[in-house]
Order: structure tokens, then C-alpha cells, then sequence
């Protein structure tokens, strides 16, 4: 029963964002684009791999998610003091440009914490069904490589401290306002998730991609 109500519930949040009207995304020019990342390579390093695990890493996040979650920052739907100031004069093809250039190119992987990793595949794969935390994995795939086109992100070798900054955002109830849908689903499947649980699924997508090999021998 529970195992099936969080199913639904899953799947209802699911619904709710398969029609939204966020238009047409403009197609970027990678080669434009790399020439008009020099300011966001400041934080996020020219390659899109932060040396900062505050600040995520951009490399191979898909163009169209990149793209409109700056578009959010510009037009101040989304508050990032800190990137705000750096979009604010961009255009929507500058940003198409740069959102194609850090799609092409590599992130660099991450290392889970082996003492979290069989709590954090456990919340990433399956979730929680005694508090009702649908898995990270329904949304963002197995391999964290989100959905291309359906704005769900790539995850996999993300910063710790970047993804359970985040978690901890959502988990309180910040979202980008009630017309974004998006924020909304993760501002619901944060609710019930604990510090602990947090830490580990966080540290688990660092290493996505060693954790999952590790755990399989």
C-alpha cells in the first residue's frame, strides 16, 4: 500500500509538469557560445567543472534545462544574488550559446564517501516508502543523467555540498515561485528527507558513477 501511494503521488507530480507552456528553446552555437562563457568560467571553470563544490558544475548539462534555469536567474524569477549580476545584460541567444557550449563538454566525475553509499543508492534508487520519499532515480534515471527536452536535470557527478545545498532549499520550501513547476516537484520530494539522508544521497551522486560499479562487484 504505501509502495503504491508513493507511486501515485510520484506520478501525479510527474503529470503536472508534462504540459507546461515554457516555449520553444532557441538552438545554441556551441562555438559562440564558448566565447561568451569567459565570465561564467569564473565560477564554474572554463570546462564547466567548478573547483568549488559550492558552485555546481555545468559541464554536459543538457542545453534546454541550462538554458532556461538562466533565463530564471536573469529575469528574477530564480534568486542566485551571485549570478545574477553576471546574466542580467545577456539575451536569450547569448545564453542558448552558452547553455550549447557547456552541454558538449565533460564532467569531471566525483567520489562518493563509501561509508554513505548503500544509504545513498538506497534514497537514489528506491526512496524512502516509510516517510514517503519517492526514488531520485524516477525523474533523473538510473545513471543520473536526467531527461534531455523534459527538464530534469543531470545529476550524476554533481558537487556534495552543491546537491545538499539544494536538497536543504527545497526541503524548507523554497521554489521559484508557484508558476514554476519544477521547484515545486523538488520542494514535495524534499520534504520528508533527513539530514543524514540528504548527506548520503548527495555524496552518492558525486560518485554516481563509482558507487553503482562499486556496489555491483
Amino acid at each position: 500500500m504505501i509502495r503504491w501511494a508513493m507511486a501515485t503521488v510520484l506520478t501525479v507530480l510527474i503529470a503536472t509538469v508534462a504540459s507546461p507552456a515554457l516555449g520553444q528553446s532557441l538552438v545554441g552555437d556551441p562555438e559562440a557560445g564558448q566565447a561568451k562563457a569567459a565570465t561564467c568560467g569564473a565560477c564554474h571553470g572554463q570546462d564547466g567543472n567548478s573547483s568549488v563544490s559550492e558552485w555546481p558544475k555545468i559541464a554536459g548539462q543538457h542545453a534546454d534545462y541550462a538554458a532556461r534555469q538562466t533565463r530564471m536567474v536573469r529575469d528574477q524569477k530564480r534568486n542566485v544574488p551571485t549570478m545574477y549580476p553576471m546574466v542580467m545584460n545577456l539575451s536569450d541567444q547569448d545564453i542558448a550559446d552558452i547553455a550549447a557550449y557547456y552541454e558538449q563538454q565533460a564532467i569531471q566525475p566525483g567520489v562518493a564517501d563509501e561509508a554513505l553509499v548503500e544509504l545513498g543508492e538506497d534514497i537514489y534508487t528506491a526512496g524512502n516508502m516509510d516517510s514517503g520519499v519517492p526514488s531520485c532515480a524516477a525523474c533523473h534515471g538510473p545513471s543520473g543523467r536526467g531527461i534531455p527536452g523534459a527538464h530534469y536535470p543531470s545529476l550524476s557527478g554533481q558537487h556534495a555540498d552543491y546537491t545538499a545545498d539544494r536538497l536543504r532549499r527545497y526541503r524548507s520550501g523554497e521554489n521559484n515561485g508557484a508558476d514554476d513547476p519544477y521547484s515545486n516537484i523538488m520542494v514535495a520530494v524534499a520534504a520528508q528527507l533527513t539530514d543524514e539522508e540528504i548527506e548520503a544521497v548527495s555524496s552518492y551522486i558525486e560518485g554516481l558513477h563509482l558507487a553503482r560499479f562499486t556496489n555491483a562487484e
